[in-house]
């Protein structure tokens, strides 16, 4: 992350993701762990909290004038909006309700998805899955840049503006790079998704939908709680793809900084 980029190429290596051996070995010197594994159940009423939070805003800034909007998207609606990604991350890993119900993990992660206004949990999940599984990979691990990205944002600015354009990137990337077609579940997602924004649109106008929608967008790109982005796996050090983060932003985004152990035991 320098002044200017002096690479040509990303670093390649051609050994297994690290994350499969430390997980085997952690486990044998330390079986207590496993005590640990499973789903919690204060993030139901967390995040159910975090939305209701959001549609009361939503309806009270709707009557304020524009020029709150785009403040309170970012300093405000955003933070929420962003953490209820990280929720909705959790629910991917089935952390809600357990393992055993993953369709009920699949709808509370679309009762979460409401605020932010564009559907994005299932597909989500689609892909998140394979990060984990093909972490690093290329074109599978759709969570790391294209080779255009790496050439062609070598220098400050450019990667000031990248950074900036992070939610833009983020979401097409999967589907230029490796799309797949969408499923049932991504269909009731974005049917959902859509008649509640049009509900919006028809309680609160259009200041309602900018409002959630801004500080989703706000939120992922030039933002402090889209840090974790560059945080958890780009590169600092030869030799170590992940990384955690152990401070008070932690507290806002559902531990996503504990990147190393999440990858360990996802």
């Amino acid at each position: 992350m320098g002044g200017q980029v002096s690479r040509s190429d990303f670093m390649w290596v051609y050994t297994q993701q690290p994350h499969v051996a430390r997980r085997k070995i952690i486990l044998e010197k330390y079986p207590q762990i496993k005590k640990l594994m499973g789903p919690d159940d204060r993030l139901k009423y967390i995040s159910s909290l975090m939305v209701i939070f959001q549609l009361v805003s939503c309806y009270y800034i709707s009557q304020l004038s524009y020029k709150w909007i785009v403040p309170l998207a970012y300093c405000l609606g955003g933070v929420i909006n962003h953490s209820l990604t990280l929720a909705i991350h959790e629910t991917s890993h089935n952390m809600v309700f357990g393992n055993k119900y993953p369709l009920a993990n699949r709808l509370f992660g679309m009762w979460l998805n409401l605020p932010i206004g564009v559907p994005m949990s299932i597909s989500f999940k689609k892909y998140h899955l394979e990060h984990h599984r093909f972490m690093g990979a290329d074109v599978v691990d759709t969570d790391l840049p294209t080779k255009f990205e790496g050439l062609f944002f070598r220098n400050r600015p450019l990667k000031l503006l990248w950074v900036f354009l992070q939610p833009l990137f983020y979401s097409l990337r999967p589907i230029v790079t490796n799309p797949k077609p969408p499923n049932g579940l991504e269909i009731l997602n974005t049917f959902i998704q859509l008649s509640f924004d049009g509900i919006v649109f028809y309680v609160c106008g259009l200041k309602g939908l900018v409002y959630f929608i801004l500080g989703t967008l706000l939120s992922t790109g030039l933002h402090p709680m889209a840090a974790h982005f560059i945080a958890e796996h780009y590169m600092f050090e030869k030799g170590y793809e992940t990384y955690s983060y152990y401070g008070p932003w932690n507290l806002l985004t559902f531990n996503v900084g504990y990147h190393v152990e999440h990858h360990d035991f996802p």
